[in-house]
Parts: structure tokens; sequence; C-alpha cells
């Protein structure tokens, strides 16, 4: 693995990362109604359709990525609808 490959797939696999301060929010604030269910279920849906070709892919930066950003969204979605 060169050098700039682990930067990307350490990137790959942070950027999702930030899905956690939304996730707090919504938990401290015990409420989502400022989100739009539409975005969140959409952007998890096509998250989870690219997921295929990501996890094929031969760039380790791309898997992280996919594989990182489904579970984040994944969370996302779930307190979204639970605290809706």
């Amino acid at each position: 693995m060169h050098g700039w490959d682990l930067v990307a797939s350490v990137a790959g696999a942070a950027l999702p990362i930030f899905d956690i301060p939304l996730i707090l929010l919504i938990i401290k604030r015990r409420s989502s109604k400022d989100i739009s269910m539409f975005w969140a279920i959409g952007l998890w849906a096509s998250s989870v359709a690219m997921m295929p070709a990501g996890i094929m892919s031969h760039e380790i930066a791309s898997k992280a990525f996919n594989i990182v950003n489904v579970i984040m969204l994944s969370a996302v979605v779930f307190v979204v609808i639970k605290y809706r």
C-alpha cells in the first residue's frame, strides 16, 4: 500500500464518522422532526445501492468508505425513525 492509499483509506473510513454528532444531537433533543424522513431514507437507500460496486472495487479506500458509510447512515436512519 502506498502512502496516499493509506491516507485515502483512513479518510474514507473516517468521513462517515461525522454522522455521530447528528445522531447525538437527535438523541439529546429527543426529536428528529427537523430532519426530512425522505432525505434520510433516500440517502441511506442510495448508499446501499452503491455498496456492491464499492465492495467489489480494487481500491481499499472505496471499500472502507462504502462499508462505514452504510453502517453510519443506517444508524442515522434508525435514530431519525426512533425519535420521529
